[in-house]
């Protein structure tokens, strides 16, 4: 009923017709020509309205489309995907710059700016149509999306059950005109309904400053000091390992039979990377993980050093070589992060608040 009186009272402040789909669809068109190294990624975060909004917002996000997924109706219309019987949903395609913004970004900043644990639809927007959801273009998206789900779950932020889906992308249709860029040809209109609808409201009291992805990422900042700085506080096979990608023996290094509770960092720039609670022996003689702490502290690139082919994991603000990922590892990720020690500092639970890092002492607690 909400959500029928808002939409009512925008409509008595004049919405405009619907019009055709060519545009925006020959916009994207032009945009993906001009720049192939654009990656997509497919968001249902209840009114595409505001989705759309909050994502264009980001640096790297290079364009963003409203429209429909989810459903078997060919070209739906809003009025049809309103009704809650095509079983689309109102969604966002998002164009970004993997060189600017990652994935895992774009799903830390989803998780913010929606209720992921309301399964009839979100805020004032009731129904099927308005479902959260991640519909993943690739394996790649797959896995990364519920390793974050899963991060979400484990944060204990929110006390019910987290029932955002995870989905295989099918299609999407753009909507019609007016709904593109909305929140800006019909800011007044906009603003009255997003106030109203309560998301904001419920967003703050939530996530507070941490809503906003660009507030957390300064937050703290972790840098690579200058060579000589590097030289003289690493210890000579630290230096090999982070900066020229070298090896340490295996069950002669710090950390692969360490078993306290605690997080690893960079040695070189202090970035959080992996937990204790993701730690387990693979019988190699390194440090294992399941999986990191912080993936936006994680970059993982091919190597082919050996003559075969390796993918190598770094941190993105020290740029230290960290080791390698491999498929061989337990579930629930099936990976098995290989991480040298040299490249490590740890971090006991007990003095996490004194180093800096007091906010992960919530994922000890809950053990």
């Amino acid at each position: 009923m909400k959500r029928l009186v808002l939409v009512f009272l925008i409509l008595l402040m004049g919405i405009g017709g619907c019009q055709k789909k060519d545009s925006v669809r020959m916009e994207v068109k032009e945009m993906t020509k001009e720049n192939m190294e654009l990656n997509v990624a497919t968001f249902a975060g209840g009114c595409f309205w505001c989705s759309e909004a909050d994502f264009e917002k980001l640096p790297g996000v290079i364009k963003v489309i409203s429209g429909y997924t989810g459903g078997e109706e060919k070209n739906p219309t809003y009025e049809q995907v309103s009704s809650g019987k095509t079983g689309h949903v109102e969604a966002v395609q998002i164009f970004f710059d993997p060189a600017r913004i990652t994935y895992e970004e774009l799903l830390d900043y989803f998780w913010r700016h929606i209720d992921p644990t309301d399964s009839g639809g979100q805020f004032v927007d009731r129904g099927s149509q308005y479902r959260s959801a991640v519909f993943y273009h690739n394996e790649e998206q797959k896995r990364l999306a519920e390793r974050s789900k899963e991060d979400l779950v484990r944060s204990g932020k929110f006390k019910k059950p987290i029932v955002t889906m995870i989905i295989p992308f099918k299609q999407f249709y753009e909507a019609e005109d007016y709904h593109q860029d909305y929140y800006k040809k019909n800011s007044f209109k906009y603003q009255f309904y997003r106030f109203n609808s309560g998301r904001d409201q419920f967003l703050t009291e939530t996530w507070g400053e941490e809503r906003e992805l660009e507030k957390r990422k300064n937050k703290k900042k972790y840098q690579r000091p200058d060579e000589a700085t590097l030289r003289k506080r690493l210890t000579p096979l630290q230096y090999e390992v982070t900066q020229r990608d070298g090896t340490e023996p295996p069950f002669q290094n710090e950390y692969w039979d360490n078993k306290k509770e605690g997080i690893y960092v960079d040695i070189v720039s202090g970035e959080p990377l992996f937990s204790s609670l993701d730690k387990y022996d693979s019988g190699t003689g390194w440090p294992s993980f399941k999986k990191p702490l912080e993936p936006r502290n994680i970059v993982e690139r091919e190597d082919r050093k050996l003559f075969m082919k390796r993918i190598e994991v770094r941190s993105k603000h020290g740029d230290s070589h960290l080791g390698h990922v491999f498929d061989d590892g337990p579930p629930p990720t099936g990976l098995r992060y290989c991480i040298n020690s040299a490249a490590l500092r740890f971090i006991p639970k007990e003095v996490l608040e004194k180093e800096g890092y007091g906010e992960y002492l919530k994922l000890f607690e809950k053990q």
